[in-house]
């Protein structure tokens, strides 16, 4: 599975499985998903696929997790350090990403237990998934 990160220094293709990371040669054009309206107070950034809304705050934990649309809500990411963006696949909702200023972490069970990933990178500005949508790469 594969993401992408753009950073100060420009876009990076992250391969989750391998945990390497590949600076790229120019702005490969990606484009972060909109991100869903929450109803929640300090929201820093928020993503969704189908059902499944995850809520960065400015808040200890920072992360709330909703399976149902955004009706009820769980803390997540208890101990993870204050965050910069999230992402949700959107072929896989219980895959999440969560980002600080220069660090990734992975959780494969929707926000359960989390994973730093080994990469450090430059300043995270905004990520997502290569999911089914963007399977041939990035968009022209």
């Amino acid at each position: 599975m594969k993401a992408w990160c753009r950073t100060a220094l420009g876009d990076v293709e992250v391969d989750l499985d391998a945990e390497e990371a590949v600076l790229l040669d120019e702005t490969a054009g990606w484009v972060a998903a909109a991100e869903p309206a929450t109803g929640l107070p300090r929201v820093v950034a928020a993503a969704a696929a189908g059902s499944t809304v995850v809520a960065l705050v400015a808040a200890k934990p920072p992360l709330l997790v909703s399976h149902d649309a955004g009706r009820t809500w769980r803390g997540s990411g208890y101990g993870l350090p204050a965050g910069r963006t999230v992402a949700i696949s959107g072929d896989s909702p219980d895959v999440v990403l969560y980002a600080t200023p220069t660090r990734l972490y992975l959780s494969r069970d929707g926000g359960r237990f989390w994973r730093l990933l080994a990469p450090e990178l430059p300043e995270i500005i905004a990520l997502g998934f290569f999911d089914e949508d963007l399977a041939a790469g990035p968009p022209d």
